[in-house]
Formats: C-alpha cells, structure tokens, sequence
C-alpha cells in the first residue's frame, strides 16, 4: 500500500526568523540567492511546488 500526503504544506524556507512558525518543518536562509536554491532543492526531492509569499518567505505545497 502506497501512502502520498497530497494538499498540505511539506516546508517552508524564510528569510525571516520572526514572521514565521509552526510545526512544519522550516529552512531559515540568510539571502534571496539562498532562498531560491534551497527552495528549488527541497521541491525537487520532495515533488512539491514552490509558492513565493512576497515576504521574503516560500512554500512548498504538494498538490
């Protein structure tokens, strides 16, 4: 039996310490460079999309 999460979000990767928090996994990264290649790293490995929450903060979401 194959098991998928689908509609939910894997990680975020911020920028910014202060404006996020949960229980999701989060990648704290110290520029815009980083941000964008950790991103795209974590959504190739773990098959998700990459939503950008113009606050220096993405997503990723398994759709």
């Amino acid at each position: 039996m194959k098991v998928m999460a689908s509609h939910q979000i894997l990680a975020v990767v911020s920028m910014n310490r202060d404006s996020v928090g949960g229980q999701t996994p989060i990648f704290y990264v110290s520029d815009h460079h980083e941000l964008e290649k950790t991103s795209l790293y974590l959504a190739r490995i773990l098959m998700a999309a990459i939503h950008d929450l113009d606050n220096g903060t993405y997503i990723l979401v398994k759709h």
